[in-house]
């Protein structure tokens, strides 16, 4: 179907240093735009990320791994400084689309423009989330997977007895539609998760990236504690606590779940026995010293 177009219309989308609007950076832009007459012109930049000093930008592993852009391919590229008139120029007053762009393409696009110096208004453009449209009209709830796996209305939605057997039915039923069926991983890699075996949908259906129940606390690449929200976001608790002890203190006190409560003392009482061997060390290092 044709757009139906008072105004010309950006689709975009963004690869990035990460996924922080307020401190990462665009690597790659891509721009789809459709004019009322059906006309496309599309424009992709590579884009060499730079710090508040102007400086290169590092492209994590874990973005590289997943967008494929590594150091090197935007070594010689413009910053988005550079480029920023021109693209500025290419979107006019064009409205603007993307997929989960409200959340994060935008407002990231907009703060790379204000830091090259362009007021890049959004106030008279409409803003279209196609995932927004899609979560919105394919329901997520059990009501709506009951009808979609195993073709029946679910009386009774809502009460523990119905929506417990029926979550029972929809597991059965996902496992005969996906039987072999591929799905393919972040970095690129074709597994086949949705098997019968209880321990293979545990990891595929369960968030192994986090150290605690809500998502408070994740790992890194090195299965090292670190912080998913707040000033700290990204860094470990262990280096958090050992510059910032105050920070436990807040964390304990403040209102979190227990279970994230859980893995902070586990971190602390991991310092503190660290720190207890350290000292150890050091005096029989001084005994030895001293004997000697």
């Amino acid at each position: 179907m044709k757009l139906n177009l008072t105004k010309p219309i950006v689709f975009f989308d963004l690869e990035t240093t990460g996924i922080q609007v307020g401190s990462d950076r665009i690597v790659q832009i891509c721009l789809l735009k459709v004019l009322p007459d059906g006309t496309e012109l599309d424009k992709t930049y590579l884009v060499r990320p730079v710090n508040d000093n102007g400086v290169t930008m590092h492209i994590p592993e874990e973005a590289t791994a997943v967008h494929h852009i590594t150091d090197a391919m935007v070594s010689s590229e413009k910053s988005f400084r550079e480029l920023a008139p021109e693209i500025a120029d290419f979107i006019g007053d064009a409205d603007l689309a993307g997929y989960n762009s409200n959340k994060f393409d935008v407002p990231l696009l907009v703060e790379e423009f204000l830091r090259a110096g362009i007021d890049f208004s959004i106030d008279n453009r409409r803003l279209v989330d196609v995932q927004n449209i899609f979560h919105r009209m394919e329901q997520r709830t059990l009501v709506a997977a009951y009808k979609f796996y195993c073709g029946k209305n679910l009386d009774g939605a809502h009460s523990a007895d119905a929506d417990t057997k029926a979550t029972y039915e929809v597991l059965k039923a996902q496992l005969d539609r996906y039987k072999e069926t591929p799905y393919v991983e972040r970095d690129g890699t074709t597994t086949y998760p949705v098997v019968n075996d209880i321990t293979a949908l545990s990891l595929f259906s369960g968030n192994s990236q986090w150290a605690d129940l809500v998502g408070h606390i994740g790992y890194d690449k090195n299965h090292r504690e670190v912080f998913n929200f707040g000033k700290h976001k990204g860094k470990t608790l262990e280096q958090v606590f050992s510059i910032e002890p105050a920070y436990y203190d807040w964390m304990m006190k403040a209102d979190f779940p227990l279970s994230t409560k859980q893995v902070v003392m586990k971190v602390q009482r991991r310092l503190i026995e660290e720190k207890r061997k350290k000292d150890q060390e050091k005096l029989q290092a001084l005994k030895l010293k001293f004997e000697g």
